[in-house]
């Protein structure tokens, strides 16, 4: 008897280490409120004698992004922030555009899985292993490839076309986070050490202040 107990409590610890990253709802939904200022794990709730269908839609995912900047991309955010009814529910999608040889640079997602698929033009992918192999998993994708990238490892896109390029992909959240690697390192308020990254690096403390006045 005392062994069935400690493997039904195994299963359920298991259970619960499963659904823990991301609960799942208690309700049918909990469309996030945000006029209120409780604090919770995600959102507080809407009353649902108030929500209605715009809670749980969104317009202009078919618009291009505006890729004017130094990446040469641009990330557009279907997540609980723009859509409220996705609060709750552990799922979330953006497009991406990209000009020739755009990059989405290295970044994380800290609390998602990601899969993408190419909607027009081809494009480099790739992610990242952790410590101590950092291996590099990469693959050229053309229109209707998919690829996943794994929660939390670092990841990129760039577009190895002569045309502009577009993806969608989903996450795993509602609110997957992002960490742009070079934004964080040598773009974080206040700024690290620069004898630190200079350590890191091991490049000159000079690059350091470089990188730090452009990030």
């Amino acid at each position: 008897m005392e062994k069935h107990i400690i493997v039904i409590l195994a299963l359920s610890l298991a259970c619960l280490s499963l659904d823990a990253f991301e609960p799942s709802p208690l309700q049918d939904f909990c469309v996030a409120d945000s006029t209120t200022s409780a604090r919770v794990n995600g959102h507080a709730c809407k009353n649902p004698s108030s929500v209605g269908a715009n809670d749980f839609s969104f317009s202009g995912l078919h618009m291009p992004g505006n890729t004017s900047n130094p990446n040469g991309s641009k990330v557009t955010p279907v997540t609980v922030s723009q859509l409220p009814g996705l609060n709750t529910l552990g799922i979330s999608m953006v497009r991406i555009d990209y000009v020739p040889w755009g990059i989405n640079p290295p970044h994380t997602h800290p609390r998602a899985t990601e899969i993408l698929t190419v909607i027009e033009g081809s494009l480099q992918v790739g992610f990242v292993t952790s410590n101590p192999d950092n291996a590099l998993i990469t693959k050229t994708l053309v229109k209707g490839d998919v690829f996943v990238f794994p929660v939390g490892l670092v990841h990129f896109q760039r577009n190895v076309g002569t045309v502009n390029a577009v993806a969608i992909a989903a996450l795993s959240s509602q609110n997957p986070g992002v960490i742009t690697i070079a934004n964080a390192v040598f773009g974080s308020k206040p700024d690290f050490s620069g004898d630190v990254l200079a350590k890191a690096f091991q490049v000159d403390k000079s690059v350091v202040d470089q990188l730090q006045t452009i990030f």
